[in-house]
């Protein structure tokens, strides 16, 4: 592991500058690696809504994160009555994603409540590159003041957090683009078991070319927080089609004074068809992970389809409305369920897993035309609504008649995988499956479908008609 260079603050002045106020030394220490979250473990990630601007919280079992603060002009007020909210009374780990007033607004008000009231600030990880701005003065200010260790965090790194793995992609050394502070943002990618994150702050299209050229497809992540609160610099098609997320989120105002999200942004999400969530009108996000489905939660239910995401009410920054689950995302294969097609809700928010998870999603018993002779537009759906991969091989389907098909060996479904069964005939692949019945099997008015384990264990028996 690579430990962040150490920024030291030597100096405050109305006008920062990095030689002026920070000294920049080589660190190359060897630190104890990062642990690992098991799968019994759960992570939340919070996308908090705080109009346009941005702030991500992390909590893991024993640690938190914070990225980002919010805007300069409420000076974090939502991000505090957040935290105030949950109970959170220490930050970990503080990431200060860059340097832009929307992203520190109110990192200076944070640290003094939490080493003040609180039980303080751990580390605070900044790229390296000033603002001449008051609120980055403060930030600077706050950080001397209490004396909070400020790593400059460049590609390579490794944050230690203990309850997931979290390396930094971003900024490169050197950096890019003349220092623009958007696109030398600290690019973090969070794992959590086979759940994974993706947050690149406000880096824009060069630093996204950059980050499929160097990164490849390790950048495949399970929810994709998208760049520059959904502008059109950011969230390229190159740089979608690589990370492939199952879920994306944005963070803006409902009505954005720079038109965030941009309507090319969710045009591009929109052809790959990737559900989103806009903190404006679902309100703060919470993503829970066991480390291999990922509960989505929201204030408000609300379109996910990116073209129809202006078709709802905007929810205010600071809304106390309750979080309420709306889907489950299957990490493994990225598939994204809503809530009440996965299970019932738990105590805790999150949907419970079934009793068993094999469920039978579809019966099409009326084939299109003539049966006897359409036999493949005759089937069943079946899905694994588990946690587990579940091994079919040698498990029977019946019907009430006692027509019975047997699975082949070496049918597996990952969690939220489907196995279409057809009446008909044809060659097996590893969603469709076919019976070569030579007669219709299920009955156009009603029957009952039985699925029987191996080992002679009834599992699902269902009755439709």
């Amino acid at each position: 592991m690579k430990l962040p260079r150490t920024l030291a603050v030597v100096c405050l002045t109305a006008t920062v500058v990095v030689s002026g106020c920070a000294g920049l030394a080589s660190n190359t220490t060897e630190s104890p690696a990062t642990a690992t979250a098991t799968a019994a473990d759960t992570l939340e990630v919070h996308v908090v809504n705080v109009g346009q601007s941005e702030s991500l919280l992390v909590v893991g079992p024993t640690e938190t994160m914070l990225v980002d603060t919010g805007n300069f002009a409420t000076d974090g007020r939502y991000v505090r009555q957040y935290l105030r909210e949950r109970g959170i009374d220490r930050i970990d780990h503080l990431v200060v994603s860059h340097a832009d007033a929307d992203h520190i607004g109110g990192t200076a008000a944070i640290i003094e409540s939490f080493e003040t009231e609180g039980e303080g600030v751990g580390a605070i990880y900044d790229p390296g590159i000033a603002a001449s701005t008051r609120t980055y003065e403060r930030y600077l200010d706050a950080v001397e003041a209490h004396d909070v260790p400020l790593y400059e965090t460049r590609a390579g790194d490794l944050i230690d957090f203990a309850d997931a793995d979290v390396d930094v992609f971003g900024p490169p050394e050197p950096y890019v683009a003349g220092r623009d502070r958007n696109e030398n943002s600290i690019v973090l990618e969070l794992v959590h078991g086979q759940a994974e994150f993706l947050f690149t702050g406000d880096a824009g299209r060069q630093r996204e070319a950059d980050l499929v050229e160097t990164y490849g497809d390790v950048l495949r992540t399970t929810v994709l927080k998208t760049g520059h609160h959904g502008s059109a610099s950011s969230s390229s098609g190159v740089f979608l089609d690589a990370v492939a997320p199952a879920a994306a989120t944005v963070s803006s105002s409902y009505e954005s004074p720079y038109g965030h999200p941009a309507a090319a942004v969710l045009d591009r999400l929109a052809a790959r068809a990737i559900p989103t969530y806009w903190t404006a009108t679902h309100g703060t996000v919470r993503f829970t992970s066991d480390g291999q489905r990922i509960t989505v939660a929201t204030q408000q239910t609300a379109p996910t389809d990116p073209a129809r995401l202006r078709e709802a009410d905007p929810v205010v920054p600071g809304s106390t409305a309750p979080l309420q689950p709306v889907a489950v995302i299957f990490a493994a294969n990225g598939t994204v369920r809503e809530t009440a097609e996965v299970g019932t809700v738990a105590a805790d928010g999150g949907p419970t897993p079934p009793d068993e998870p094999l469920a039978l999603v579809t019966v099409h018993a009326d084939a299109a035309g003539d049966d006897r002779t359409n036999l493949d537009d005759e089937y069943l759906v079946f899905e694994n609504r588990g946690t587990a991969p579940l091994d079919l091989s040698g498990w029977t389907v019946s019907d009430a008649a006692g027509s019975v098909y047997t699975v082949p060996d070496g049918v597996t479904l990952d969690p939220g995988e489907r196995v279409r069964l057809s009446t008909g005939d044809g060659t097996d692949t590893a969603t469709a499956l076919y019976w070569d019945a030579g007669r219709p099997v299920w009955n156009n008015d009603g029957d009952t479908v039985t699925v029987t384990e191996d080992t002679g264990t009834p599992v699902l028996t269902e009755v439709y008609g």
